[in-house]
């Protein structure tokens, strides 16, 4: 006969308030909504929070440019033509002097006809912060002079460099992120009006409309997207303005993205239309315009959020790469892909090597895109 087992009993005395703090705790579980629960999951992935917070600075500082940047856009340093990068230093031969760069000497190579520049540590340039500096218009509203970083008074600052017309090329990145940044959403905007509303009334019609829906889909993917994108951006007028070319630009990349998104939505309004929700809505006499825009479309609203965030890279990149065939957005506008250009020439490249510092903003940006965009997809994923 086997031995009975012990029965133990917990010599702690009952507390009803942990008892009411746990039950408490369950009932906000099973009561929150679809988006605090996605946000709850979205916290505990660490990266997609720290790729979060990096495009949250990033298009944030499109509205403060002017502010951020220590030059103007077309402000030109003509004795510093293809100067190197400035190191930041804090401390010198006498201690510690706060951060400052060294001067930049420079005499002329007549064996490779470059100038060659060498950091003077005679000439010590403390930085300036919350400066005057260049002039801007903030916003067209008023005339400003404050700068969040500038050189010193009779000195010079380049963090990054500057081109072939001595332009810094640390400012003129800082102003092409609102330009790149900006295709993105603006495009994304187009793709998902078209997505939304063509998927929309494939999936809940059905029929001749989902025929001639897919079809079309169908013609458009079929053609590779870089040659549609060249052909469509060559089309554009040579004599357009430069902010008429942006928003060309932009409809042509909404034009093109849409397909894709548009068959995810009617593949899930196709399911969800037979649901008991759907037909209590239409028994009730909801006009199909308000059952897919009110009962439909926000049952995967979380993915659709998900899936934005995976389209916008595409477009920077497209954006970056029109641009960088001459056949984007051109100068006077400043992006990444139109500050790309200066290193078509292989030869300046492989001289001055600091011309390819704006192909870094571009790949932080698509990875941050994507990192944000995986743990949003897994957050919005109901089975998760």
């Amino acid at each position: 006969m086997s031995d009975k087992l012990e029965h133990f009993v917990s010599p702690d005395p009952f507390n009803p308030q942990e008892v009411e703090e746990l039950s408490a705790e369950q009932e906000r579980f099973y009561m929150a909504s679809q988006w605090r629960m996605m946000w709850w999951r979205l916290k505990r992935h660490k990266i997609a929070v720290a790729a979060g917070a990096v495009l949250a600075v990033l298009y944030l500082s499109i509205f403060i440019t002017e502010f951020i940047a220590p030059y103007d856009l077309l402000n030109r340093h003509t004795d510093h033509i293809f100067a190197p990068p400035q190191q930041i230093h804090l401390f010198s031969d006498n201690g510690f002097e706060g951060p400052f760069v060294y001067g930049l000497d420079y005499k002329l190579n007549l064996e490779t006809l470059r100038r060659d520049y060498t950091p003077n540590p005679n000439r010590i340039q403390k930085l300036r912060f919350f400066c005057s500096g260049d002039k801007y218009e903030f916003w067209n509203l008023f005339e400003a002079d404050l700068h969040l970083i500038c050189p010193a008074d009779g000195g010079t600052f380049f963090f990054l460099g500057t081109d072939r017309l001595g332009r810094d090329i640390w400012s003129r990145m800082i102003y092409g992120a609102r330009i790149s940044l900006t295709v993105g959403m603006v495009g994304i905007a187009i793709s998902f009006l078209l997505g939304l509303t063509i998927g929309g009334a494939a999936g809940y019609f059905g029929g001749w409309v989902d025929n001639v829906a897919q079809r079309t889909i169908e013609i458009l993917r079929s053609i590779p997207e870089l040659p549609l994108w060249m052909g469509l951006s060559a089309a554009m007028p040579e004599d357009w303005s430069a902010i008429t070319v942006f928003f060309g630009l932009t409809i042509i990349l909404g034009l093109v993205d849409w397909p894709g998104l548009a068959r995810a939505v009617r593949s899930k309004l196709l399911a969800l239309r037979e649901e008991d929700f759907c037909t209590a809505a239409a028994l009730m006499g909801a006009p199909p315009k308000r059952i897919i825009a009110r009962h439909l479309l926000p049952n995967f609203m979380s993915h659709l959020i998900a899936s934005a965030t995976l389209s916008i890279p595409s477009m920077i990149l497209a954006e970056t790469a029109l641009s960088f065939l001459g056949l984007g957005l051109r100068p006077p506008v400043t992006s990444w892909g139109v500050l790309l250009v200066e290193a078509q020439n292989f030869q300046a490249v492989a001289v001055y090597p600091w011309l390819l510092f704006p192909a870094i903003p571009v790949i932080v940006t698509v990875l941050a895109f994507n990192f944000f965009g995986d743990g949003l997809r897994d957050a919005a994923d109901p089975y998760k």
